[in-house]
């Protein structure tokens, strides 16, 4: 026996990094490559050297992050690192209060990063839980069971129905053999297998007829295989190679959030610079010029931006959690509000992964079938005034000629399609274990792929008369071309030419619809029984043509309606399926989406460029493989949109990782749910579009949000550069803890109320917002400065105008004042600027108010009560002086509900061709939004 150390690997060639095509190579090639044999097996010695070669048939697991690796990365956000340089200075000059609250709020957000992303693990660690236990090989001549991941390349392996493939092989020999790949490949029906070698090495991994895959089931018949590939380089570990090649990537929000987090860095430390730079001109002690810029800071910096987006999301998140959507990361809420592009499977997915028979042609006669997946109830429907006819011998077909079961709960053993017709069966009124037990086999010729049927022979009452009858059970083609007759009404056979173009024509129509279409044939043999027995195969022809059934894997409920929405929200739904592109076809047909449709060979021939000019006019992928997927999200990626994709088997598990928002099934394999970033516990496809309204919503609260921090913050800023400039109250305007005081006790509630308002009504009639354009762009910059520019002038005057001298080291009335005016200032723009353009003031408003009271209680114990006053430096002031700060606050919410209505009434006046239409551009390259259904 050739030894695999004295030549190249088979798995690896010589002058070559790809394996070799086992498929295209004959049986007695593939043995001969691995120095095995089919009978003996391998000997002990040369497993031992194939184990340090090729290590254990298992997929290695990726390392999972520490949490503290976690912290640390949320410790480095550039926001976080300017609080730790602002506490740090406050200990050095001696401002404890101001450094313990400000590390306090790095804690925080270290702590709430962390406790979201600790959440997520590893993707392949569930990949490595899939490997079969065992398997039954040929060593040293004799079979014995092992673990798998024993095996090495050139075991020979046993497998029958009910088996789990141990690891990739190429087929020696095999009976009737079918195996179920949804999970690798998505198509929803068993593949039929045998060991006959393809001429091409051109062949997509679901029509690879003579291979078997680690990970898929046996669901009928027998077979011997050599294994080609253990571990790593299965089909299975290349998903793991490509999981573990795939980086995860920031959300959109992330990025805006640095982006803007840099230039208020920017902000803040020129802000800080020209301070510093006048103090020294002035003369002023380091210790001031220190509280200056720790003043300053603290006013810059958006100190709480990150916990109070972090809470926004986590509100998010739990709303998220109680529609059935679980979200890993907080991030990923607002991802979904972001989505351009939605990659589904369709096998789980949009459909429900259970074959139902949906048509029937009986007796030249078409009949619809009602009813979902493997519930055995159910109609048949007809036209009216045609009799009911008798289904007998259809029903012997159904039961006899399958050997799959389905209990009364719709549990089932066996191939799915027989399950399909047992389903069947039950609705015409016949029991399938009740009738083979009543009806056992004389004889048979079980189905193989080779000449695509299968025939039982049984003693049956037929016309109150026992027969000995042949069931048969196939392909039309091949049934069709071993009958001499035909059933029509009223069960007259007559000759199969009279109605051949007939059956013909509706076996298209069937297929047309994606419907995998089985024909059913009689034949009566009465006085033949020993003939039979000795060779059933001899009397397969002479049949009369009974009639067809149409199977398909139906579409969910709820997935039409859910597609409808994402087009009204401007959501341009594509299927990517592992089935063939007809099939695909139909089922895009259905589910109402746009024209075009393309299987995995020409996809895989066409270059990025041109796919990614063919992609608005390409709505239905069929035969598509893992990489097929992974590359089609990452063109869609940089072709700029935010990538989704749902998912439920292995096959999908890379692309999840890839896309920017995974989404697996709550039913479907561990390896999608690690790989994902999203959790649908229901395996509702509706519910993606809910959590797509939700995250809409949650993003249009952040931009609210931001639009009220930023002018808070500018406010800020303009109040102490100009009391610098101007030397007002030696240029410290507020305290530090005047300013964290706002921050953390007054904007916390305003902040509740842009959190807990409605979502607007129209939410999903608008197509989703351009990822190009960022929160801070120009004409939101110019606003919030606007806005900021508005307080800061209200507060200054007030400051100015109010009675008494300022002091930097008592109490005084005029900073009293403006920490006033600043608070009731920021506690009526948060009423008012919780929606733009809208009105702020409009229904529901009770519930805002009664959050609103709270801060402004908060705000006359700050300055009324003795130890806070001794903390932040106010004073009590007289009423007068409390409605005088009132009445400046008011110009606040007065001047911005104005230009809010200067803005809708232009928005009213402008022309239809002005607005952007639902479903218009909104994006670089691309017409609409994409839900892009990667299906199986």
């Amino acid at each position: 026996m050739a030894s695999m150390e004295s030549a190249p690997s088979p798995a690896h060639p010589a002058g070559t990094g790809d394996p070799p095509v086992w498929y295209a190579l004959d049986a007695s090639v593939a043995l001969s490559a691995f120095g095995s044999d089919e009978r003996s097996g391998l000997t002990a010695r040369e497993i031992t050297r194939r184990r340090e070669r090729y290590g254990l048939n298992e997929i290695a697991s990726e390392p999972a992050p520490s949490v503290w690796a976690i912290a640390l990365s949320q410790l480095k956000d550039p926001m976080n690192l300017m609080l730790v340089v602002v506490a740090v200075v406050s200990v050095i000059i001696g401002e404890i209060p101001t450094a313990i609250v400000v590390g306090a709020l790095v804690g925080l957000n270290i702590v709430l990063g962390t406790q979201q992303e600790v959440k997520a693990r590893a993707s392949v660690d569930a990949l490595a839980k899939m490997q079969t236990p065992q398997a039954r090989v040929i060593r040293d001549g004799a079979l014995t069971q092992l673990d798998a991941t024993e095996l090495v390349p050139g075991d020979i392996v046993e497998l029958e129905a009910g088996d789990i493939v141990p690891a990739d092989g190429r087929l020696l020999r095999s009976a009737t053999l079918e195996t179920q790949e949804a999970a690798l490949t998505g198509e929803s029906a068993p593949v039929a297998k045998d060991s006959q070698t393809l001429g091409t090495t051109d062949v997509s991994l679901g029509d690879r007829t003579n291979m078997v895959f680690q990970n898929t089931s046996v669901t009928r018949g027998t077979a011997g295989m050599v294994v080609t590939e253990t571990g790593q380089d299965t089909e299975m570990g290349r998903i793991a190679s490509m999981l573990s090649a795939v980086a995860p990537s920031k959300s959109p929000l992330q990025r805006e959030l640095n982006a803007l987090t840099k230039v208020l860095g920017v902000i803040a430390w020129t802000a800080v610079a020209i301070i510093v730079i006048i103090g020294v001109i002035r003369g002023q002690s380091v210790t001031t010029l220190l509280l200056l810029g720790i003043s300053m800071g603290v006013s810059a910096i958006p100190t709480g931006l990150p916990t109070f987006v972090q809470a926004m999301l986590a509100f998010g998140a739990r709303q998220l959690a109680d529609a059935k959507a679980v979200v890993k990361n907080l991030t990923d809420v607002e991802t979904l509000g972001a989505t351009s592009a939605i990659n589904s499977d369709k096998t789980g997915t949009l459909t429900m992964n259970q074959m139902t028979v949906r048509s029937l042609y009986f007796h030249g006669r078409q009949y619809l079938v009602e009813g979902q997946g493997y519930d055995k109830s159910g109609k048949i429907t007809q036209i009216a005034g045609e009799g009911v006819p008798d289904f007998t011998l259809l029903a012997y077909g159904l039961c006899l000629d399958s050997d799959a079961t389905v209990s009364d709960a719709g549990e089932i053993v066996g191939d799915p399609t027989e399950a399909a017709l047992v389903v069947l069966a039950a609705k015409l009124g016949v029991d399938a274990p009740l009738t083979r037990g009543t009806y056992p086999r004389v004889a048979e010729v079980p189905f193989d792929s080779a000449y695509k049927f299968m025939a039982t022979f049984h003693h049956l009452e037929v016309d109150e008369l026992t027969r000995f009858v042949e069931l048969v059970k196939g392909g039309p083609d091949v049934v069709l071309d071993r009958c001499a007759t035909a059933y029509r009404p009223g069960r007259r056979p007559v000759p199969i030419d009279d109605m051949r173009d007939e059956i013909v024509a509706a076996n298209r129509a069937m297929s047309e619809k994606g419907l995998r279409v089985l024909a059913f044939a009689a034949r009566v043999l009465d006085g033949h029984e020993e003939a039979v027995a000795a060779d059933p195969m001899a009397f397969v022809d002479d049949l009369t043509f009974v009639g067809m059934v149409g199977i398909i894997d139906p579409l969910r409920p709820e997935a039409i309606d859910a597609v409808r929405t994402a087009h009204e929200a401007g959501i341009d739904v594509r299927m990517i399926t592992g089935d063939h592109a007809i099939t695909a076809s139909a089922i895009g047909a259905e589910l109402g989406l746009g024209p075009g449709a393309i299987g995995g060979a020409e996809l895989q021939a066409m270059t990025d460029g041109e796919l990614a000019a063919a992609l608005p006019n390409l709505h239905v992928f069929g035969r598509v493989t893992p990489q097929d997927k992974l590359r089609l999200a990452d063109i869609m990626q940089r072709g700029g949109a935010v990538v989704a994709m749902t998912g439920d088997a292995v096959n999908d598990a890379a692309a999840l990782k890839k896309a920017d928002i995974g989404v697996a099934m709550g039913s479907g394999s561990e390896v999608t749910k690690q790989a994902g970033k999203m959790v649908l516990t229901d395996d509702n496809f509706g519910t993606l579009i809910t959590a797509i309204r939700l995250g809409r919503s949650i993003y249009d609260k952040i931009v609210s949000y931001i639009r009220y921090q930023m002018s808070k913050l500018f406010s800020l800023v303009l109040l102490f550069l100009v009391a610098s400039i101007f030397d007002i109250n030696d240029g410290v305007a507020l305290t530090p803890l005047m300013v964290l005081f706002q921050h953390f006790f007054i904007t916390l509630f305003p902040v509740a109320v842009i959190m807990l308002d409605p979502p607007p009504p129209n939410l999903m009639n608008k197509p989703p917002r351009d990822p190009a354009r960022p929160i801070a762009n120009r004409n939101s910059f110019l606003q919030w400065l606007a806005y900021g520019v508005l307080q800061f002038a209200v507060t200054l005057a007030a400051m100015l105008l109010a009675p008494g001298e300022m002091s930097t080291t008592t109490a005084n009335v005029p900073m009293t004042t403006a920490f006033v005016v600043l608070s009731f200032g920021s506690i009526l723009s948060g009423l008012v600027m919780r929606r733009d353009p809208e009105s702020g003031l409009t229904p529901p408003i009770l519930g805002a108010l009664k959050i609103l009271t709270i801060p402004v209680v908060v705000t006359v114990f700050a300055v009324e009560i003795g130890f806070l006053q001794d903390l932040l430096m106010t004073t009590s002031l007289t009423g007068g002086q409390w409605l005088a700060c009132l009445g400046w606050s008011l110009i606040v919410p007065i001047v911005i509900e104005a230009e809010s209505a200067v803005r809708r009434a232009r928005l009213r006046g402008a022309t239809p061709s002005a607005r952007i239409p639902v479903g218009a551009a909104v994006g670089p390259q691309r017409a609409r939004t994409t839900l892009v259904t990667s299906g199986r």
